[in-house]
């Protein structure tokens, strides 16, 4: 089978799961479920919650029926919300909410999928495609990136710049650091405990994290470690669902692409969809059925929905700036404040459970993408 036709059976398995269910930055028994202890969040989310918050849908934007969003990602020095949709990309202005502008192929764009959103140190946007490699957007010029160039792969899912401006791309055939300077790419993959990159986070002391297909890892600048679920990474399979055939720890050209087994979720928790990196340098990994792990330089905890988030399938893990942790899950969103949970489902007006991307605005709002367009979350 040719690596084009392995990459899009995946993609159509991947699509098959979204219609049936990229603000943050030693070893653990993998039977522990859920973690109440309040230092999981910021010290300035320890507040008094006696007056129970109400967080209601304020208003949502739709793209169609059909179409998904994938990603979304703020640009402070436009005051705009860039929305990466499965028919495009929008730029959406934050004082009015209209939309400023639209990018398809026809514009420059790569490819209308887009599964991920970057903004570099430079102000390029950069938009992750479903097989049409990296497209680089500014002032109304555009560039794509392919192999040829040296990047990965055409499958892009996910970016984050470290403190030099080095910008990192999450890929299905590995991870690349681009240098904004030289406008070199270097490829790691062997390096990675797997290949397929889903999410990128980087800590206080620059290292960078790894959310991949069959586990964390995190490289310093010289050095790789990496955990898996044997290493406490992920809650144990609490409802009894069937494991993954996936393990996660597959080559290519041996990677078994289903994460659906008899037409039902499955469980794996080393298949990391997000990596968070939290103002105490903490690292919360997003899993699929394993709930959310949090690492603290020693070892995991893991919560769930016996915890009180609302699906344990983490697509989207973000920090808002009271220091709140929130997830975008298979069931809708939860907000874990260090004290209490709350949830916002459909039956509060999100349209679609499956929340696949956040942001935090300075004004409080959280902006949640799922099928169909974006909402936003708000106590007004």
């Amino acid at each position: 089978m040719t690596i084009f036709k392995i990459k899009a059976f995946k993609f159509i398995f991947l699509i098959l799961v979204l219609l049936t269910n990229v603000a943050c930055s030693e070893k653990n028994p993998a039977t522990q479920t859920g973690s109440k202890d309040e230092d999981l969040v910021d010290e300035t989310a320890k507040m008094d919650t006696s007056k129970k918050e109400v967080w209601h849908v304020l208003d949502t934007f739709n793209v169609g029926k059909n179409v998904f969003v994938r990603s979304l990602a703020l640009d402070k020095a436009r005051n705009s919300l860039w929305v990466g949709t499965s028919v495009g990309v929008l730029e959406v202005d934050l004082k009015t909410h209209k939309v400023k502008n639209t990018f398809t192929r026809k514009d420059g764009l790569a490819n209308e999928y887009v599964f991920a959103i970057g903004i570099d140190d430079d102000g390029y946007k950069w938009f992750g495609t479903n097989g049409g490699g990296a497209s680089r957007y500014k002032d109304g010029k555009w560039k794509t990136y392919f192999p040829l160039h040296g990047l990965a792969d055409y499958w892009i899912y996910t970016f984050a710049s470290q403190k030099d401006g080095t910008l990192w791309i999450g890929t299905w055939a590995g991870a690349n650091s681009f240098n904004l300077k030289t406008g070199k790419f270097t490829t790691y993959v062997k390096e990675l405990v797997n290949e397929w990159v889903y999410g990128l986070g980087v800590d206080q002391e620059d290292r960078v994290w790894f959310g991949t297909e069959g586990g964390v890892s995190m490289y310093d600048g010289s050095k790789w470690q990496s955990w898996t679920h044997k290493d406490g990474l992920g809650a144990a399979n609490v409802d009894g669902l069937l494991p993954s055939n996936n393990s996660g720890l597959g080559t290519r050209m041996r990677h078994n692409l289903s994460i659906m087994r008899d037409g039902k979720s499955t469980y794996n928790p080393n298949y990391v969809f997000s990596i968070c990196v939290d103002k105490n340098d903490r690292i919360w990994a997003g899993t699929w059925g394993g709930g959310v792990g949090i690492y603290d330089g020693k070892k995991w905890k893991n919560i769930t929905h016996r915890d009180g988030l609302s699906g344990n399938v983490v697509y989207a893990v973000i920090q808002d700036d009271k220091g709140y942790m929130w997830f975008g899950t298979n069931h809708g969103v939860s907000r874990y404040d260090g004290h209490n949970w709350l949830s916002v489902s459909v039956k509060d007006g999100l349209l679609d459970e499956h929340v696949y991307s956040m942001v935090a605005t300075k004004n409080g709002d959280i902006w949640v993408a799922t099928k169909g367009g974006v909402s936003r979350l708000g106590q007004r």
